[in-house]
């Protein structure tokens, strides 16, 4: 296995029309049914990157703020931004298309999800370093310890103290 993968490499775009099995009453796509997509497009870009199985470890903040309608087309885009040990972040970016109509384009929804690799067993295991090369890759790969140590402390796995990139938000200095 490789010790490093640029994040392009893992890159997936998924593309799908809203149908009326997709939706709600208000004939919107259903929120459930867009977190199951844009799962599966991370742990294609997981997979992808470490080319072992991964199972989804952690899903950030989702924020519907504009609704998909039936018979659009959702786009979503999903690339690793950071590697760790065993775990992965991934972008992922969601899009609406009024495919008929207007043509009118909006990004709908974006998030990171972790993923692990593992095992045949689930054991979890060693992963390539992601390499950053576009201003996007590098200022998601910046950021991406703190999201991770956040994460850690919000799970109880990690004691806000040992936050390294977090000390400014939990603690204050004392003169």
């Amino acid at each position: 296995m490789p010790k490093q993968k640029f994040c392009r490499e893992s890159l997936v775009i998924m593309t799908e029309m809203v149908l009326p099995n997709d939706t709600n009453p208000l004939n919107n796509l259903m929120g459930g049914r867009l977190l199951h997509m844009m799962d599966v497009a991370g742990a294609i870009a997981a997979q992808r990157h470490c080319n072992r199985v991964v199972v989804t470890a952690s899903v950030d903040n989702v924020s519907f703020e504009h609704c998909i309608k039936i018979g659009s087309v959702v786009s979503i885009r999903a690339y690793v931004t950071r590697a760790f040990n065993s775990s992965m972040e991934v972008y992922v970016e969601v899009m609406g298309e009024e495919i008929l109509g207007t043509g009118s384009k909006t990004v709908t929804n974006k998030a990171y999800l972790t993923f692990v690799a593992v095992d045949q067993i689930g054991k979890p295991i060693p992963v390539p370093d992601a390499i950053a090369e576009t201003a996007e890759e590098k200022a998601h790969y910046e950021g991406a310890l703190r999201r991770r140590q956040l994460r850690l402390v919000l799970a109880g796995r990690m004691k806000p103290e040992e936050a390294t990139e977090l000390k400014s938000i939990f603690f204050t200095e004392k003169a």
